[in-house]
This record gives C-alpha cells, sequence and structure tokens, in this order.
C-alpha cells in the first residue's frame, strides 16, 4: 500500500497552478504520504512511472442525480410514475440500483473522484456511499443529499424529492434524511425545467419562504448545509434572505443577488460539465478540484495534491490546462487505494457533441 508516483508532471489544483517536474508523490493507505524530489531514496515503495504524464487532483462533481444518465430526453416523462414503478417491487428496486451504482462508477471512471447528489431514488445513495467506502462498490466519494423536499406540484415530487404539504411534514422529512445520515439537505424551491409543463414553470415559486426558514433553521442546527433547486430570481431571493447555503442552477444576477450571496455566504452551483467553469471563467476563482472542495467543507480531504490528502488522483497524457479535451482518455484514475489503468467507459456522443460547443 505504499506507492511513489515518479517522472510525472504535478498539477496540484491550487489557485495558480503550474506545472511541476522533478517531484515524486508518495502514497501510502490511500493517502498523499509526501511530495518529494525524484532523487529521494524511494526504498519501500512500489514505483508507479507515470512516463512524462500529467497527474491531477480528481475531479468534482458537484450537481449530480444518480438516478439519471445526462443524456438528453426526446419526450417529457412522468418522473412520478416512473419512480413509482421503480420502486414498486424488491426486483425493480434491485434494478434500479444496479443502475445507479453502475452511473457512479461511469464517474468514477471518467476521472470524477467525489460527487455530491442532490436528489436521489430513497435511500440508495447513501446506501451506496458506504458500500463503496467499505469497498464492496467501485465509485467516487459520494457526499449524499438522499430525496430532496419539495411540496406537492413542486419540482421532482413524488421522484428524488417527496412532496411536503406543510412545514411539520417537511421537518419530518429532514428528520428522516438525518436518520439516514445525509451529508446535505436538499430543497426544491421553484419550478424546474424537466418537470414543466409550459414556458414560464422552471421559476415559479412553489416553496412557501417560511418552510424554506424552518427547514434551514432546523438543518443548521443538526449540523447541515442546506442546496436549493433554484431557476429564477425570486426563487434565488427567497432562497438566501432564509438561510439556503447553495444556489443549485441560479438565475441572472443582480447586484441584489450578488449583495445576497455576499451576505448569506452561499454560493452558485452552476448545472454544467464541471470542466467547463473551468474554460469558461476566472480560473484564480473557480476550479473542479480545490475549490469544489472548499465550497463543499472537504478541502482538508482533497481536491488538492499535499501532503496529508486522499490520494483522489488521474493522470492524462496531454496538459488538461492547455486542452479539457485531454481528460476524455485518462492513463489512470486512483481513488481510495485503488488504481485502474487505462479507464474504459461508454461514451455519449449526443453529449460530447454539446460540450464541445463550449469548448
Amino acid at each position: 500500500m505504499k506507492y511513489a508516483f515518479t517522472n510525472g508532471k504535478i498539477l496540484d489544483g491550487s489557485r495558480d497552478m503550474q506545472v511541476q517536474t522533478g517531484r515524486c508523490i508518495l502514497v501510502k493507505n490511500g493517502k498523499i504520504h509526501d511530495i518529494v524530489s525524484d532523487t529521494t531514496d524511494l526504498s519501500g515503495y512500489t514505483k508507479i512511472d507515470l512516463k512524462g504524464h500529467y497527474i491531477l487532483p480528481g475531479l468534482i462533481n458537484m450537481h449530480v442525480h444518480l438516478a439519471g444518465s445526462g443524456k438528453p430526453q426526446k419526450k417529457q416523462r412522468d418522473n412520478e410514475k416512473l419512480v413509482n414503478t421503480i420502486m414498486s417491487t424488491s426486483l425493480t428496486r434491485a434494478i434500479a440500483y444496479r443502475m445507479v451504482a453502475g452511473f457512479a462508477k461511469d464517474e468514477l471512471l471518467s476521472g470524477v473522484t467525489t460527487i455530491r447528489t442532490v436528489g436521489g431514488l430513497g435511500d440508495f445513495d447513501t446506501r451506496l456511499r458506504d458500500e463503496i467506502k467499505a469497498g464492496s462498490k467501485i465509485g467516487p466519494r459520494i457526499l449524499a443529499s438522499n430525496q430532496g423536499i419539495s411540496v406537492p406540484g413542486g419540482h421532482m415530487a413524488g421522484s428524488v424529492a417527496v412532496a411536503a404539504s406543510s412545514i411539520p411534514d417537511a421537518l419530518s422529512h429532514l428528520k428522516k434524511s438525518e436518520q439516514q445520515k445525509v451529508d446535505l439537505i436538499k430543497l426544491m424551491i421553484t419550478g424546474g425545467v424537466l418537470d414543466a409543463k409550459e414556458k414560464g414553470v422552471p421559476g415559479e415559486l412553489k416553496m412557501p419562504p417560511e418552510m424554506v426558514r424552518a427547514v434551514c433553521e432546523k438543518a443548521h442546527a443538526d449540523g447541515y448545509l442546506v442546496a436549493a433547486h433554484v431557476e429564477s430570481p425570486e426563487g434565488v431571493r427567497v432562497a438566501l434572505e432564509n438561510g439556503v447555503d447553495s444556489i443549485e442552477h441560479g438565475a441572472k444576477l443582480t447586484d441584489e443577488m450578488v449583495k445576497l450571496f455576499k451576505e448569506r455566504g452561499a454560493f452558485l452551483c452552476t448545472t454544467i460539465s464541471p470542466a467547463l467553469p473551468y474554460a469558461l471563467f476566472d480560473r484564480s476563482i473557480t476550479n473542479a478540484t480545490k475549490r469544489s472542495a472548499e465550497l463543499t467543507d472537504i478541502d482538508s480531504i482533497t481536491g488538492s495534491i499535499e501532503k496529508g490528502k486522499a490520494a483522489d488522483l488521474i493522470v492524462t497524457a496531454q496538459n488538461p490546462l492547455k486542452d479539457l479535451k485531454a481528460l476524455r482518455n485518462l492513463e489512470m484514475v486512483i481513488s481510495g487505494g485503488r488504481f485502474i489503468e487505462h479507464p474504459k467507459i461508454k461514451k455519449r456522443k449526443q453529449v460530447e457533441a454539446e460540450l464541445d460547443k463550449f469548448l
């Protein structure tokens, strides 16, 4: 369980990172033991020659629904009916869980070593999180929310979120989530694209402000962060004024919104490929590794190549700082002490074509 990654080009995930050469990453029991000169005596370590390739922190996907593949749908589905069917028997639940576990494995094989789930089927996400941690399943580290809290007629109500008709209902589900040992709480405050039946519905405020506040106050008292599905300026205002810690999706920013984000100390999670913010936005304040770890309060564990952190690493032949397409064909994924060389994954050409428009 002692490995030395030699002859590599290190991108450590820091704000102003530069390619580091002549350095060796020592890994012991799944953690980065040290980063030393390549001339250091490596007796006792199994040497992994990176052959001049690039080694960097595993990516962090901040917004995942493991019940879906991400493939665009030609027709809108009745998600509540579909989920009721899936969860109706032990056989269909087992099939669904296997599918969810498969999607999680796809994330890892794609170079994503940590995911944050924000709405899922029953308790599948925490269950899978624990099985991956125990080593009985292959997948990334999971920060899980399980089912979100919505309202009758609200976004994803009855599918990856429960429909709370009152504040006591919402608090009851919050208690259930805590009993399932979730890592965060998810609210569905406005309507959403996936279940909207007419124009304008995604931005409609669905959850009453007083319910948002009640859930946030109790969740914070119990030590949980609260993420919220929001797709309108009004939704952003209601969410931030009543205690939400992150806005998922969001709306066009205004000066008032920026002020609320600052006052609340909240962050915006834009729901596009984790690599795209790095490509399009100011690299000094956003990336798909260390900054994401900071926002989810796990930066002491992962997100950068530093002594004492988890050995969540990926290896690419080319420099992803110059061309993000280098991330499409990985040489190696290292996660939880597991090595996966030349990971193979079924690629979705339609999704790649859409993402190519941003590169």
